[in-house]
């Protein structure tokens, strides 16, 4: 019987000082072959050593070094090279009327249109105004804010 993984190593020791997301490199360059797209996840027993994968797709088209997102709650997080950490499971990707993107080496959001994030401190008073600036380009928007668990500006 065949496994329906392979399991992922880490190409160099990786030294986890604070709680952010770490790209812990694998050596391990795409395309995967035959079309296939792969999902990748944690191994069962990277958890119970404190540290978290993030799961990710890796595309049928990407051409890149294949890096694993992970991060841990308890920093010193010391992960020696060649630790099998994370595993991929290929697929055939389903995508029908996908537009025709070139992804070559790019990773982590690379094919989208860029995009702005706007981050607001919460307080207790309600912001009711927002100036957005992009160049000389200004815009004032007045709204209420919800910081409800969906973040909606109400306009």
């Amino acid at each position: 019987a065949s496994s329906a993984r392979v399991d992922l190593a880490t190409s160099a020791e990786t030294i986890i000082s604070d709680t952010s997301v770490a790209l812990i490199p694998t050596g391990t360059c795409g395309p995967l072959g035959h079309g296939m797209a792969a999902l990748l996840i944690r191994r069962s027993s990277t958890t119970l050593r404190g540290l978290f994968v993030l799961p990710g797709i890796i595309d049928a088209d990407y051409e890149g070094e294949i890096k694993i997102m992970a991060w841990t709650p308890v920093p010193l997080c010391t992960i020696p090279a060649g630790s099998k950490i994370a595993q991929l499971v290929y697929f055939s990707p389903q995508t029908p009327n996908a537009s025709q993107v070139v992804r070559g080496t790019g990773c982590f959001g690379s094919t989208r249109m860029p995009e702005i994030y706007w981050t607001q401190q919460l307080t207790m008073s309600r912001l009711q105004l927002c100036t957005l600036q992009a160049g000389g380009t200004r815009l004032a928007i007045r709204g209420i804010i919800d910081s409800g668990a969906d973040v909606t500006v109400i306009p």
